[in-house]
């Protein structure tokens, strides 16, 4: 019997209509419950998170993705309460309502069963799973990819419709226990269980992926592959050429520092090297 691929739709022409997109990220402030929560109202909180949308939409982007990245350090996926997602479904649900763009989600630290609940509760229409098959080790731990579950939970709450965005080789962590399987098979085994989109990243926030990398990621699958970190207005139209889109947050903040606020200008001075890029293909 043939299995069958989600490599027959092309998700990023789907969810954003263009061939190339450009996903601006909301990194949300820390939550009540996380260290780093300063204290502010859930409104506050909340439009802190409109805010940086506002302005990713305003500058042109094509979608948008809400992490609880102010929640550091991170928890895994066993041990993130319940107000995680009633938070991120607050702010997602507003953020969402503030710009209608396409936006997905991210829990961090790899927790796609809490991130489907966010989205199917908040009309999102995708999440981003950092490991979703195989394992590896993470500064949180050793984390277990949990697509078997994922895919089964997304059935049993009817959030068919949300996509899966899987990082391949992902960044800020150590791949010993799977040194013996090449990237390539790496990236294989996420088309296997059903991802929808690959995304190839750099060694840690803010790094950049290498050609080589990126070439290799690409070349072992047929579902489309965007980049996940370390994309800047320098490097855009090589990375942006040789992929189907890039998810960009900290070059658009103030100074280049994801904990400070996106930059209007910053956004649009970027979308119009990805115009051009998209021009040029």
């Amino acid at each position: 019997m043939a299995i069958s691929s989600n490599a027959e739709t092309d998700h990023i022409q789907k969810l954003f209509n263009v061939e190339k997109a450009v996903i601006g990220v909301v990194h949300c402030p820390a939550f009540p419950g996380a260290p780093r929560y300063d204290g502010r109202s859930v409104d506050d909180l909340i439009e802190a998170a409109c805010a940086d949308a506002r302005a990713y939409r305003d500058g042109g982007v094509d979608g948008l993705i809400v992490e609880n990245h102010g929640d550091v350090p991170f928890l895994r996926p066993g041990d993130i309460g319940p107000e995680t997602t009633a938070f991120m479904t607050a702010a997602t649900r507003a953020v969402i309502a503030e710009t209608g763009l396409p936006t997905g989600i991210n829990i961090l630290a790899n927790a796609p069963i809490p991130a489907l609940a966010t989205a199917a509760a908040s009309n999102a229409c995708f999440v981003r799973v950092n490991q979703w098959a195989n394992a590896y080790v993470a500064n949180e731990g050793l984390l277990d990819g949990e697509a078997a579950l994922a895919l089964r939970y997304r059935r049993q709450i009817a959030a068919e419709g949300v996509a899966i965005f899987a990082d391949s080789h992902v960044k800020h962590g150590a791949h010993a226990i799977t040194s013996d399987r090449s990237i390539e098979e790496l990236t294989r085994d996420l088309e296997f269980f059903d991802a929808d989109v690959v995304i190839a990243t750099g060694q840690r926030t803010g790094d950049a992926v290498t050609d080589e990398e990126l070439s290799t990621v690409s070349g072992a699958t047929g579902l489309p592959v965007i980049v996940g970190s370390g994309v800047t207005p320098e490097n855009l139209p090589r990375i942006l050429g040789g992929s189907r889109g890039v998810i960009v947050g900290s070059s658009l903040k103030r100074d280049g520092v994801w904990w400070n606020e996106v930059e209007t200008d910053r956004v649009r001075a970027f979308m119009q090297v990805a115009r051009d890029v998209r021009e040029a293909a």
